[in-house]
């Protein structure tokens, strides 16, 4: 398999964990390119220009995070992220993880080619109190979560989007502002995967 990814997407990121967690890193060859340059190899597996974009042993291009990990979920089962006894549950954190990450990666990226007066934009507003009710909501039901057992594609998507958040946009501070939820990430990326694969 073939994988096209940078080093700070948080998309990219997440299906790095997930190959880590399932034991696949050497079965995959790592791409690494830049989707704002119109990379020509990007363009021919994925003509979004978007990543991650994974070609599959058969040759068929898979494009956005959470399909991606599906995909290899179901593909290779050792080792379920998706327990079918929770799928709900699970499926459930792995979407407010995604929204969190969406939310927190248009804001950088309007930044990028705005300033930082796209915050105060109708859209940078809408985008600022999305992050701030999902903080609240991932912090009411994961204050009193166990941290135990075998990761989740929920646990991955949504620790990658608080990592994300983070490191993008430090200025959010939910750590300070959430201690519940900071004590449950630090469960999370305590975890080889997440340390091997650290925004920097």
């Amino acid at each position: 398999m073939h994988l096209y990814l940078n080093a700070t997407s948080p998309y990219a990121r997440m299906v790095r964990i997930v190959l880590l967690e399932k034991g696949l890193v050497e079965a995959v060859t790592l791409h690494w390119c830049d989707p704002w340059a119109d990379d020509l190899d990007l363009l021919e597996v994925n003509p979004a220009g978007r990543i991650p974009a994974l070609v599959t042993r058969e040759g068929t291009t898979l494009s956005e995070s959470l399909l991606i990990a599906l995909y290899l979920d179901h593909t290779y089962p050792q080792r379920p992220l998706l327990p079918a006894d929770r799928l709900a549950e699970v499926l459930h954190l792995a979407g407010l993880g995604q929204n969190l990450m969406d939310a927190a990666f248009n804001s950088v990226i309007a930044r990028k080619h705005y300033g930082d007066e796209a915050d105060n934009s109708v859209l940078g507003q809408r985008r600022h109190r999305a992050i701030k009710r999902i903080l609240e909501q991932l912090n009411r039901e994961l204050g009193d979560a166990p941290t135990n057992g075998a990761l989740t594609l929920g646990d991955i998507a949504t620790a990658v989007a608080l990592d994300y958040l983070a490191f993008r946009l430090p200025e959010v501070a939910w750590q300070e502002a959430y201690p519940a939820l900071a004590a449950w990430h630090s469960w999370v990326t305590g975890w080889t995967s997440f340390r091997e694969t650290a925004f920097v």
